[in-house]
């Protein structure tokens, strides 16, 4: 009577079950299909991993076809250059070349003063480059050469490196402009070998570490850099040279201190030449539709600038910097000076990534507007060696202009042969015409460099509207402005790197972890929380994370696991502990205090008693032989024969859909949730594992006698049908499943 009365409510719970079992195969779309644990799917077979091929084999073991393949793959002007459409493309391209050419002048001169040098270098940097990369480039669309982000990064080495290079002595300044010159090319070579290096090894894809919020957020912050460097032009001020952490912070309280010592006629001719550019810009905007191609404003304003500089007299008269002198002609090639390599291999890692994600991000929306490929790992070489064949013909690292590759493909461009004009347009004006620039005032230049920043000036709106999309991405690229405003260009950098992959795993931290329940008459589950539709299925709890687990999270996925089901699983596994540890001491002092009764009572005692302690063991064997045969026999170990809350429900499956990975520490946390859900008489099961993270659950030996691979469903749909086929019986012991 007794045990009927102690298995009668499992038996309840068992046909109910089997009924909703019953109930669910008729409702499954599947019906035929069996269950599917991963057992049964390795029986149906699978393919073996793909064989690796080993670059450096392909190169011992290829052939004259294969070298040649090779050889178009790294020099993409052979491929593309024979098959170029005279007819359609021609004419474009030379009005095109020779509108980015104009563009081109005025702001190469301007970005080598930015940059800390001479102008000459600047067309220098206008010329060879671009050349290089019509050579090796992919992209159709970009202009490659001078740019202010790449410029400032330059002058802020440039103007930190430099006195020491001549040990810190008074030097005057043609001396001071060839020790930058130095520095400049030296950075320019050591930026073209980390460029070409890692595009050789196809590490094109390190760029997916700059998400756009920190490339915004950074060019923002350059913008400002660049227009405060620029002040000292405007102003006609002398200022001293600030590097390092704060220096931006230093260079403003020295122009606000000095602003008295300002030069009218500086400060006018600046405001005229940014007024007509302004004007002009403004224009352009507005006629776009009815003009063949942009008036060439900064031209116009250069040379206008420079003819009233050298009719007025404007450098005598009124003390306003000009240029200067500017060589007619090529300089020869310098080798690089390979001392200062440690000094600026930091630098120049820096500005090779900066320049590269800057280049690829246009490269990739103007491939994606007009339909072909850019190969990021080409790009990377084309922009290495025309950094690394520059800088030996003394030219500073450069990158491509958003507003030089947008007027470049708005005036018909579509191949690089713009690019290659205007380098010709450039050779032709440091040949024959860069005399003529001797009168440009400095300050018409720091107006040309102001006013093209609007652009970038304007991502300050980027606040508006991340506040409102994405309040995480808004942080990236506040970190990032303030850490590269504060801490200068490269150090801001890497602060706004590592704090956007701290970001990712902190979000990967606390992800979003839901009970799911089966939507009716369908095979689909979804959280509870968010479907009203979607119901639990009784006796089962199916439990999902959003995210991977691996060490950062696995403490948090099995406290949220425990919370979400409902039940204290560790109070009971304590509470059981204890009681269980009770009743060992109670039975030891029975045996002792029985033990103490028959040394008492002497061997004539213990002789009667032997025959009913033979018949009392033999009854006890009997008794574990019959509850062995019937597995639902009461035992003293259950939570329900201690006195303790058993859970609403037998089974927890988990959803393992969205782990990519699993480190040591997941898999002892999932061994730690079979062991502890196993000691409150719930069975685990896991579902939807992808065949990577079974591989790696097998090689971290997850899989043993007590979680075996039929655990393992290849749906959520199967583990629940399963599940309520199989209710989990009250075990006769304590399952042995060592905790980790």
């Amino acid at each position: 009577m007794g045990l009927a009365d102690a298995s009668g409510p499992r038996d309840t719970q068992a046909l109910l079950s089997a009924t909703q079992a019953m109930d669910l195969r008729r409702r499954d779309y599947h019906m035929e299909r069996p269950l599917l644990n991963q057992e049964h799917l390795e029986e149906l077979g699978r393919w073996g991993s793909a064989p690796r091929t080993h670059q450096w084999r392909t190169w011992l073991q290829c052939s004259r076809a294969r070298a040649y393949a090779l050889l178009l793959q790294h020099l993409p002007v052979l491929v593309w250059l024979p098959r170029y459409p005279v007819r359609d493309w021609l004419l474009g391209d030379l009005l095109s070349g020779l509108s980015v050419a104009i563009m081109q002048l005025p702001q190469g001169l301007a970005y080598a003063l930015l940059a800390g040098l001479p102008p000459v270098f600047g067309l220098y940097s206008s010329f060879y480059p671009v050349f290089i990369y019509f050579l090796f480039g992919t992209s159709r669309h970009i202009s490659v050469g001078t740019f202010a982000v790449m410029s400032v990064m330059v002058g802020s080495v440039t103007e930190s490196l430099a006195p020491q290079a001549l040990n810190d002595s008074m030097i005057n300044e043609t001396a001071r402009d060839a020790a930058r010159v130095q520095v400049a090319s030296t950075l320019s070579v050591l930026v073209g070998l980390f460029q070409v290096g890692l595009g050789l090894i196809h590490f094109g894809f390190v760029v997916t570490y700059l998400s756009e919020p920190l490339v915004r957020g950074y060019t923002t912050a350059a913008a400002v850099q660049v227009f405060v460097s620029q002040l000292k032009y405007v102003f006609g001020l002398h200022l001293s040279s600030h590097s390092g952490p704060l220096s931006l912070i230093y260079t403003v309280l020295e122009v606000c201190w000095k602003l008295p010592q300002s030069k009218v006629g500086t400060v006018v001719t600046a405001a005229v030449a940014g007024v007509v550019l302004v004007v002009v810009k403004l224009l352009n905007d507005k006629l776009q539709q009815q003009l063949p191609m942009p008036i060439p404003g900064e031209l116009l304003t250069l040379i206008g600038a420079t003819g009233i500089s050298y009719g007025m007299g404007l450098k005598h008269r009124f003390e306003v910097d000009v240029v200067g002198n500017i060589p007619a002609g090529l300089v020869p090639p310098v080798a690089p000076n390979t001392q200062l390599f440690s000094k600026l291999v930091g630098s120049a890692f820096t500005i090779a990534v900066v320049g590269f994600a800057i280049a690829i991000s246009l490269g990739k929306i103007f491939a994606l507007r007009h339909g072909y490929r850019v190969d990021s790992n080409q790009e990377l070489v084309a922009l290495g060696l025309s950094n690394l064949i520059g800088g030996i013909f003394q030219c500073f690292p450069v990158s491509c202009s958003m507003s030089r590759s947008l007027v470049q493909e708005s005036t018909g461009g579509n191949s690089q042969v713009a690019g290659a004009i205007s380098s010709l347009f450039i050779l032709l004006i440091i040949v024959k015409l860069g005399e003529l620039f001797h009168d440009l005032p400095k300050a018409v230049l720091a107006a040309i460099i102001i006013v093209n920043l609007k652009g970038m000036l304007r991502q300050l709106s980027d606040m508006r509207s991340l506040w409102k999309a994405n309040r995480a991405d808004l942080l990236i690229w506040l970190v990032t402005f303030t850490a590269t405003i504060l801490l200068n260009l490269d150090l801001g950098l890497v602060v706004a790197v590592i704090f956007s992959l701290l970001l990712v795993v902190v979000r990967t931290q606390m992800p979003h972890y839901s009970v799911l329940g089966q939507v009716p008459d369908t095979d689909i589950y979804r959280d509870v929380a968010e479907y009203s539709e979607a119901k639990e299925v009784r006796g089962v709890k199916v439990f999902r994370s959003s995210a991977t687990v691996y060490f950062a999270n696995a403490e948090f996925y099995s406290d949220a696991l425990k919370q979400r089901c409902g039940v204290d699983v560790d109070f009971l596994i304590s509470q059981k502990k204890k009681l269980l540890k009770k009743q060992e001491q109670l039975k030891l002092k029975q045996l002792q205090k029985e033990e103490k009764l028959r040394k008492q009572a002497g061997p004539l005692l213990s002789a009667c008693l032997a025959p009913q302690q033979v018949s009392s063991g033999d009854k006890m064997e009997d008794a574990t032989a019959n509850g062995q045969e019937d597995s639902k026999a009461p035992d003293g170990s259950t939570l329900k024969a201690l006195g303790l809350p058993q859970p609403d429900f037998h089974s927890l499956i988990l959803d393992l859909g969205a782990l990519s990975f699993v480190d040591t520490v997941c898999l002892k946390s999932l061994k730690n949730i079979f062991h502890d859900f196993r000691e409150i008489e719930v069975e685990v099961y896991m579902a939807a594992c992808h065949s990577p993270v079974v591989s790696q659950l097998e090689a971290g030996h997850f899989f043993d006698a007590s979680i075996t691979k039929k655990h393992l469903f290849a749906s959520v749909h199967d583990a629940v049908t399963f599940a309520l086929q199989h209710p989990r019986p009250v075990p006769d012991s304590p399952v042995s499943v060592t905790r980790l």
